[in-house]
């Protein structure tokens, strides 16, 4: 390679090859190539190539660059994010719920309560996130649990099982 070609660098190289190949469109069309003739070295089709040429003739070269999708629309407004916090502050057990611990599914269901809209609970977490709160997973104890009776269990039993044998 001489010193006369000129390599890319990072910063000159698109964000992917779908980018990439478009604007290698639209430089094959601006140096005269024939849509047939750019499609058959770039493997697109005809009807590939007239909609890539068709973006630019729109909205000019920068329709040609990556987009990031703007994703689906909020279900919740902000002022029903904002009402939902306060209302994730009033407790659980406000609501209906036995004890005052928030889970997914007690969130999920007090927001199709309360807002009318549905949320699958695995999506409340990121929801909650983005509110800058997180959810709590309940401790799963046994009701029947004895505390004084593990208490005197480790203070006087356990040691005698961790003394080491003679």
């Amino acid at each position: 390679m001489d010193s006369t070609t000129k390599t890319k660098t990072k910063q000159e190289t698109p964000a992917d090859w779908r980018e990439y190949r478009r604007m290698r469109v639209y430089e094959m069309h601006k140096l005269g190539y024939t849509q047939q003739a750019i499609a058959e070295a770039l493997g697109l089709s005809q009807g590939g190539v007239s909609y890539i040429l068709g973006r630019v003739k729109e909205g000019g070269e920068e329709a040609l660059k990556r987009r990031k999708s703007p994703g689906a629309k909020p279900r919740l407004d902000e002022q029903q994010k904002e009402a939902l916090l306060a209302k994730l502050e009033q407790g659980a057990e406000a609501f209906g719920f036995e004890g005052d611990v928030w889970t997914t599914k007690r969130i999920a269901e007090m927001i199709q309560e309360e807002f009318g809209v549905r949320y699958h609970p695995d999506y409340i977490g990121p929801l909650l996130r983005s509110l800058g709160w997180s959810y709590q997973k309940p401790v799963v104890r046994a009701t029947q649990r004895d505390e004084e009776a593990i208490k005197g269990w480790l203070e006087e039993e356990w040691p005698e099982f961790k003394k080491s044998p003679k």
